[in-house]
């Protein structure tokens, strides 16, 4: 038996839940292969891990001969590429289809995909309807590919609560589709479901999981919850659908820029299935949002993260 530790190629590893399922792999003892498009964004990761441990290149998912290149010799290939913006059809269906065909070709052991709550070839939106095509595209190329659909992921450098934190240094913070909800999961949790999922395809091979933390939140709530946690306190304003129908036709919400697609998203609950298998099938415990945003939510504080401990 070979004692050379297990190859794994991620694509999109240099983004936000990149570093964190690179972190939890690396831990597993792993060689990385890091394929993005400009390797430069995945430099991030070396320090994670022991020299050579981590290599990164180029490549680009919609381009099968990069991605061929990328996933020679590799026993776990994962896709984390995905984007709101810009060509759907050539990076979650195209692509997509690409990396588990080369992975099958490569004999890789194990594909796992990222995909969304709500894909579905059927969904209203552009973009669920786009994931849930990659989805059918994986599973034809390698069946016993691993699919993971999460819920809007949380962390650190994050464009989700540090966005809403933001907004709710403002006196009144407006609130589109107040009543639709969300089931926020951790990206270190997502990380650790990943890794887990590429290294132990026996167990997980095959299966769609559908990846939130312990708490559902109405879009009011969460932006109420956020704001608590910054240490903010404005007044929580719901907003009529016209308003949010007509500004997604300019491109634009309060406090960020917003797609006709992404509006229809939000017509939605974004929350685990009933009986969907879960991170806690996967032996893992989720991570509530309280437990951990304050580390990074704290600097929005008047007075900065350490304004508690200063004297009155």
């Amino acid at each position: 038996m070979s004692d050379t530790p297990q190859l794994v190629t991620i694509f999109g590893g240099g983004g936000f839940i990149g570093r964190y399922a690179a972190e939890a792999l690396l831990k597993s003892g792993v060689r990385l292969r890091v394929a993005e498009r400009k390797p430069k964004s995945a430099y991030k990761l070396q320090p994670l891990g022991s020299v050579g441990q981590v290599a990164l290149m180029s490549a680009d998912i919609t381009r099968p001969d990069t991605v061929a290149r990328a996933v020679e010799g590799a026993d776990a290939v994962i896709n984390l590429v995905g984007i709101f913006n810009g060509d759907l059809e050539a990076v979650h269906v195209d692509g997509a289809r690409n990396v588990a065909e080369e992975a099958k070709k490569a004999g890789a052991k194990s594909v796992v995909h990222i995909s969304a709550i709500g894909a579905d070839p059927a969904a209203p939106s552009r973009y669920g309807s786009s994931k849930g095509r990659g989805e059918d595209a994986v599973r034809d190329a390698f069946a016993g590919a691993t699919i993971l659909r999460p819920s809007v992921v949380f962390g650190q450098e994050d464009e989700f609560t540090n966005r809403f934190a933001q907004m709710a240094a403002m006196p009144v913070l407006p609130v589109l589709k107040p009543n639709t909800r969300f089931q926020p999961v951790y990206v270190s949790d997502l990380g650790k479901a990943i890794a887990k999922a590429a290294l132990d395809p026996k167990t997980h091979g095959g299966k769609t999981y559908e990846i939130g933390g312990p708490e559902q939140y109405s879009m009011h709530d969460l932006n109420q919850k956020i704001a608590r946690l910054a240490g903010r306190h404005p007044a929580v304003i719901d907003l009529p659908d016209a308003f949010g129908s007509l500004m997604s036709k300019f491109g634009w919400l309060p406090g960020a820029p917003m797609t006709g697609d992404q509006w229809i998203m939000l017509q939605s609950d974004n929350v685990v299935s009933d009986d969907a298998a879960t991170l806690a099938d996967m032996g893992i415990t989720p991570t509530p949002l309280g437990q951990v945003a304050p580390s990074w939510l704290g600097r929005y504080k008047r007075g900065g993260r350490f304004a508690d401990q200063l004297p009155a």
